[in-house]
């Protein structure tokens, strides 16, 4: 599954030693609100420090967040668990040089064609 918005809120990260292998885990959680008419968030999980470091994702980014939803009981309740397992960095959050201005300046008129001159306007 994917979701797509921007980062409005990044989580302290956890940490322990797992008490099965004795191995050291790290996980961090960060929020993410996509940009419908009426917006929703996700909060979703990054698990090991290699995927947090390698993602970096930053505060106000705008992101694509490829996910897996699972689901785990512990005493007679029930947990969700989304973690992220691809994050993509949407063109909308990186900065746009004057240069690379998707428009033209506004001291340059529109071209014209004269194949154009068709009027179509109902007025």
């Amino acid at each position: 599954m994917d979701f797509s918005g921007k980062i409005i809120a990044i989580l302290q990260p956890k940490g322990g030693v797992s008490k099965t292998s004795g191995n050291e885990w790290k996980a961090q959680e960060y929020v993410i609100e996509n940009h419908d008419q009426y917006p929703r968030k996700m909060c979703f999980e990054v698990f090991g420090a290699d995927k947090i470091e390698q993602f970096n994702i930053q505060m106000g980014e705008e992101l694509s967040v490829s996910f897996d939803i699972d689901a785990r009981q512990w005493q007679d309740r029930w947990f969700n668990s989304i973690r992220a397992w691809k994050v993509e960095r949407n063109g909308a959050g990186t900065p746009v040089s004057p240069e690379a201005a998707p428009f033209p300046p506004a001291s340059m008129p529109p071209a014209f064609n004269e194949s154009d001159g068709k009027d179509d306007l109902p007025f």
